[in-house]
């Protein structure tokens, strides 16, 4: 068999077989997502961490290009050889396919992480106005501590490389506590895509496959810790938005340092108001005139930043992206960004401290 119509048909077989795992969370959680995958990890972490630039992103450019390429070098032909032409194009697509789960993907499949850590998913509106009212007051005193005066803004004093490095106390201490959260091989990049990804509404992204975790370096600084933590979470195999941003908050809180432990409450207090602003606008109104000013004017901060890249194109890719995620096992598409709210409130109410 000629290979074009081999990876043609392999394609199909990875669909087939891409409709059957889903079924079968606690074997793609033992035999991939704690067996294969971490090897798989490691291995990329080792081999492009070292190297200061982002390489995926030069891969991905140097693959569009040839992509182009291809696509002039056959505009005359395609009538004549388009059965030719087709199973190259699904050939590609089947490399692409295979490629991009056996590096990172099949951990869309793996066993959820409120299973794993015995976290209920439910929770009622009292359980969160408890939450909510605990984590202002936690945020208020980091702030406090930090700024000394609670009128005045958070600035961050470490560079996004020191950002980068002192992450990995974060996850040090909350290994300690939980070992299925150890990070090893620092791999963060400053994404060359970094404008790209402010006009698409992104604060960074995990490369597949290069398994490095890219961080769009123009945003707000506090907020930068929160953020790259997130990334480094896809890095460990966890693919769901809200595990990320869960897992992201937890080692963000748990670092040592100050300013990593605002960047983490003030982010997750703000998913919280935001859920009350749909939930209830009395009760958000309440809250908030009980958060610090300060607090609020880094809000402003990070507002003023994103509205400057308002396009149409932000709206088109969210919109491809909600449906990116819930083609890979995220029901709730983009929205599950925030429903890490629900591990957080169910988290804190098992005995666990702010």
């Amino acid at each position: 068999m000629k290979p074009k119509y081999f990876l043609s048909s392999f394609l199909l077989v990875q669909i087939l077989f891409l409709q059957i795992i889903p079924f079968f969370p606690e074997r793609v959680e033992q035999f991939y997502s704690n067996g294969l995958y971490p090897m798989i990890a490691k291995f990329s972490r080792i081999v492009f961490g070292t190297i200061p630039f982002s390489v995926g992103d030069f891969i991905y450019f140097i693959v569009i290009f040839l992509i182009l390429i291809w696509f002039w070098n056959n505009r005359k032909s395609w009538k004549q050889a388009w059965k030719n032409n087709i199973l190259s194009i699904l050939s590609f697509v089947s490399v692409f396919y295979f490629l991009f789960h056996i590096l990172w993907a099949f951990n869309y499949y793996r066993q959820p992480l409120f299973e794993k850590m015995t976290i209920k998913k439910e929770y009622s509106d009292a359980d969160l106005l408890t939450f909510t009212k605990k984590l202002i007051t936690k945020t208020n005193e980091v702030q406090a501590q930090i700024t000394k005066n609670n009128s005045l803004k958070v600035v961050f004093p470490y560079s996004q490389e020191q950002v980068f490095e002192m992450n990995l106390n974060g996850y040090k201490n909350l290994s300690n506590q939980y070992p299925y959260f150890t990070y090893s091989h620092l791999s963060t990049k400053k994404s060359i895509l970094s404008l790209p990804l402010a006009y698409m509404g992104f604060g960074g992204y995990l490369n597949p496959f290069t398994n490095e975790a890219q961080v769009n370096d123009l945003g707000p600084m506090y907020s930068f810790p929160m953020t790259t933590n997130h990334e480094m979470a896809h890095q460990m195999g966890y693919a769901s938005e809200s595990e990320c941003n869960f897992i992201g908050f937890l080692a963000s809180v748990k670092n040592d340092n100050l300013y990593f432990q605002y960047s983490g409450y003030s982010m997750a207090l703000r998913y919280c108001l935001s859920n009350w602003q749909v939930r209830n606008e009395k009760v958000f109104k309440q809250l908030l005139k009980t958060v610090h000013t300060g607090i609020l004017k880094n809000y402003k901060e990070s507002d003023t930043f994103w509205k400057q890249y308002e396009t149409p194109i932000e709206t088109g890719f969210h919109a491809f992206y909600d449906n990116f995620l819930k083609l890979n096992q995220q029901k709730d598409g983009i929205e599950g960004y925030s429903k890490f709210v629900n591990l957080m409130v169910n988290y804190y109410k098992n005995d666990n401290r702010l």
